[in-house]
């Protein structure tokens, strides 16, 4: 049965509401500093089921004056704090002590904070990497924004690594020609997985129970059973209106995100300029290696007139020594997070820009016949 389940691939995750709140809460409280945690839950066949999640414990860097430095540090160590040691105690013995109260507890991810997008990165990687390769196969990474959350839309999503980059960052080989033969993108690193929320009956049935209007608790008056509810067809709606919608001002974060990605657009530019570097070190290279090559080869022909033994010509590998192709992963992962960048900026432009259109015959001057 378990080779039944590993064989068929992960097509949704659902996690639970309780789940979503306590990670609203942990990434909210440390924001704008990362946070991380790990899941647990049950794999359901193709559905993978998140039912309860932990935050793992805050380890605090050494002290420093520099205030900037020390939020940077403390984003590394809880970016990194997912595949230390001290946490995989923890995780296990968390683990152990689920089991012993009968509550869903195999290992199926972890979950991390971001800001506008700005989670694909090497510690990303390597986290996901350490779960899908050493803990658990069928494991994701869920990614709240808090940013983007604050504007009134959940953002969570869920990712995993496709198999084709865990085979090749398993092997190191993200060279050109090895990325040229395996016709690897950087669209091909991450996987989204569709994610649903899920709610039990008996909390929907208690949603179902509150009443439309707190503003006046004296009113309120709990049924004592499902029968004495009132038809939801004369219920009023929950949900009001939001004029704030109609505003015709610009998104705040439509600027920041431009900014991030300019940002990413430079460290492409960077990663860019070390390979051409690279590739003009080689060719300096592989000039000096044919002249030499070619020297050799008088010589040797002159030694051959005069019937002299012949010189080695393969001593060219230890008097030249070429250059190291740098990886192309860091470029492969700006490409990727250049392209989540550029998604938000269309997003975020395409509720003003249908305003805009929507408006355009009061802003724009009537037109002379």
């Amino acid at each position: 049965m378990a080779d039944l389940l590993k064989e068929a691939p992960l097509t949704s995750v659902q996690v639970e509401a309780l789940v979503v709140m306590k990670i609203i809460k942990h990434c909210s409280q440390s924001f704008p500093l990362m946070t991380t945690g790990f899941l647990v839950g049950m794999d359901a066949k193709a559905t993978l089921e998140i039912t309860n999640s932990f935050p793992f414990p805050a380890s605090e860097p050494p002290p420093s004056t520099d205030t900037y430095h020390d939020n940077n540090n403390m984003s590394q160590w809880a970016a990194a704090a997912p595949r230390s040691k001290a946490n995989a105690v923890y995780q296990t013995e968390m683990i152990k002590k689920l089991r012993e109260v009968n509550v869903d507890a195999n290992n199926v991810g972890w979950y991390t904070s971001a800001n506008l997008g700005n989670f694909v990165n090497m510690n990303m990687i390597e986290n996901q990497y350490h779960y899908q390769k050493e803990l658990n196969e069928r494991t994701v990474a869920l990614v709240h924004d808090v940013s983007r959350s604050s504007q009134g839309s959940l953002s969570l999503r869920a990712f995993r690594l496709s198999p084709a980059f865990m085979v090749a960052y398993k092997e190191n080989k993200f060279t050109a020609e090895s990325l040229q033969k395996s016709s690897f993108r950087y669209q091909d690193i991450l996987h989204e997985l569709p994610l649903q929320i899920h709610n039990s009956h008996l909390l929907t049935s208690f949603l179902h129970t509150l009443p439309s209007s707190p503003s006046n608790p004296t009113t309120t008056s709990i049924p004592s059973s499902l029968s004495s509810l009132p038809p939801t067809d004369n219920l009023p709606s929950p949900l009001h209106p939001n004029l704030s919608t109609l505003t015709l001002s610009i998104d705040p974060f439509l600027s920041q995100t431009s900014d991030l990605l300019l940002e990413a657009i430079e460290s492409h530019h960077t990663e860019l300029n070390n390979h051409q570097y690279y590739q003009r070190s080689l060719a300096r290279e592989q000039a000096k290696i044919t002249a030499w090559q070619q020297k050799r080869k008088a010589e040797n022909a002159s030694r051959a007139l005069t019937k002299q033994a012949p010189l080695p010509e393969d001593e060219w590998q230890r008097l030249f020594k070429l250059p190291t192709e740098p990886s192309r992963l860091e470029g492969m992962l700006n490409s990727r997070q250049v392209e989540q960048y550029a998604r938000q900026v269309d997003g975020f432009a395409a509720g003003v820009t249908g305003k805009m259109f929507a408006v355009r015959s009061n802003l724009l001057p009537e037109q002379i016949e």
